[in-house]
């Protein structure tokens, strides 16, 4: 099933299971689908979640729904099933920071946030390109880590390597 394929379709929550109910968002054109009467959860079709993942990005319709709500807490420990094409969806952190825990769905490429996620998520980094930007700095930095460790592997066995060759040619040129 496509985005939009869901576009009118109520949707259960992957949290908590209640309906969600469509929340319209103008400046990007697309619906959301937000759990109102449960815990609080926003779940992002296919390619939605990069419309709303940057602090300038308007996000006051959502907000207004959320004014003076109290949510359920849900067990996030629980595997969440994708409401559109029925997969287990995968936790995954947002940055390198591991603050906030976003469920991911690889079948149909849907994303689900908390309640309040979506707010610490932006908080973050004022853009998309600040949030890579340190992504690929810790990552240079823990395979820096495992780099610097294989290359000194590799020089002591050169140095082994290059000892063994000067006694072999050292003890070929005695005979």
């Amino acid at each position: 099933m496509s985005s939009e394929d869901n576009k009118d379709e109520i949707i259960q929550c992957p949290a908590c299971g209640k309906p969600m109910i469509k929340v319209y968002m103008p400046d990007q054109g697309v619906n959301l689908d937000v759990c109102i009467n449960g815990c609080g959860g926003i779940f992002f079709d296919n390619r939605e979640f990069d419309k709303f993942n940057e602090q300038h990005e308007d996000i006051s319709p959502l907000e207004k729904v959320f004014e003076n709500k109290s949510f359920n807490k849900v067990d996030d420990s629980y595997d969440r099933i994708c409401p559109i094409c029925g997969w287990k969806m995968v936790k995954n952190y947002s940055s390198s920071s591991h603050d906030v825990q976003i469920d991911e769905c690889y079948g149909c490429g849907g994303k689900f946030l908390d309640y309040s996620e979506l707010d610490k998520f932006r908080s973050q980094y004022a853009t998309d390109k600040e949030r890579s930007e340190d992504v690929l700095k810790e990552l240079y930095k823990t395979a820096g880590i495992e780099l610097d460790a294989y290359n000194t592997n590799y020089e002591n066995r050169m140095k082994k390597t290059n000892v063994l060759y000067k006694l072999i040619v050292n003890h070929h040129l005695k005979f």
